[in-house]
């Protein structure tokens, strides 16, 4: 790939990260150059029972309420990802309450329905879920993995959608060694006292569960249907060529759990963008992913990676329509780099 791209006409590495994200995208889908002529946003949405002991500003209900203002076209993530040309995939992996039919549904977005219960277990008071939804969720995020094969995306997105699931993910890195400092942030927007009060919850609810250090017993004991069945995406991507972009706080947990379950998923994985969240950072410095770009974005929903993601397509569309030396009649790279 690195051959391809010196031979454009251009001096060698003048499109600096973007050859970077050509030359591994490549290496994902083992062809030069690569190819994005299809590409989809899977954002996956579960309540979280942590949100029984106040940890976040908005009520349960809200997940519910985003899920159909999405499916209708009026989210954040719709506008972005129709502006860079991504389809958009809702996935209910464990939303409290029951949808209405497909037939009554607007059209125009992809809905999944995934769900593996009505919102995972308080990690406060007992294990998240048992061992037998573990494995469903994980499994569920494999098949969704199947599907995005049989879409023909070349790359997909990953975005998340519940209110708590901060917390979640806070709770699941802490047990996997991070720092609770590190890790726990304001989320959706509340003020200090009730940052103190989330912070006791998450480092209380990990002691009380103290999860063995490995990918499933973490979402065992502290994880959620929704970021559990991201992780099992993840992994169910392995193999099949085709590029990964993570959004944010969450997400990025999801990433890190998936790859302690199966450290090859690194890989293939982008990081769309640096959250404004105080934890996002050192996640993505362990997983040894650098963000595409840095907005003070924390909305969630997959908007960071739809944004990442678009600036590797432009890498890609440049790696396929600029002219070669030779093609453009232009004399060699080693003269033109000396022009520069």
């Amino acid at each position: 790939m690195l051959a391809h791209l010196d031979n454009l006409t251009k001096p060698r590495g003048s499109l600096g990260k973007l050859e970077t994200y050509c030359i591994k995208l490549a290496g994902i889908q083992n062809q030069v150059p690569p190819q994005i002529a299809k590409k989809g946003i899977y954002v996956f949405a579960g309540d979280q029972g942590i949100v029984e002991e106040g940890v976040s500003l908005y009520p349960p209900e809200v997940t519910y309420q985003m899920v159909l203002n999405m499916l209708s076209g009026g989210a954040g993530i719709n506008a972005l990802a129709k502006g860079t040309g991504w389809e958009v995939i809702a996935v209910d992996a464990g939303v409290k309450g029951e949808f209405p039919p497909d037939e009554e549904l607007p059209a125009g977005n992809r809905f999944i329905r995934a769900k593996i219960g009505n919102g995972c277990r308080n990690f406060y008071k007992t294990s998240a879920m048992n061992p037998e939804d573990v494995s469903k969720t994980l499994e569920q995020g494999k098949r969704l993995a199947d599907d995005a094969q049989e879409q023909g995306y070349d790359l997909v997105a990953i975005g998340d959608l519940g209110i708590g699931n901060t917390s979640t993910a806070a709770a699941m890195l802490i047990a996997a060694g991070f720092s609770p400092d590190e890790m726990v942030d304001r989320g959706t927007g509340i003020d200090q006292k009730r940052l103190e009060h989330k912070k006791r919850i998450i480092q209380e609810g990990v002691a009380l569960r103290k999860p063995a250090q490995t990918g499933e017993a973490i979402i065992e004991q502290l994880g959620s249907f929704d970021l559990g069945m991201m992780s099992g995406f993840i992994l169910g991507l392995a193999g099949k060529g085709i590029g990964c972009v993570l959004d944010g706080f969450p997400v990025s947990a999801a990433a890190y759990i998936a790859a302690m379950i199966n450290p090859q998923v690194k890989e293939f994985l982008f990081a769309g963008h640096q959250s404004k969240v105080l934890g996002h950072r050192p996640i993505l410095d362990k997983l040894g992913l650098s963000p595409i770009v840095s907005l003070d974005m924390h909305l969630g929903e997959g908007t960071g990676a739809v944004i990442g993601g678009y600036i590797i397509e432009l890498a890609v569309l440049a790696a396929r329509t600029m002219a070669s030396f030779s093609q453009a009649q232009v004399s060699g790279s080693d003269i033109l780099e000396e022009k520069y």
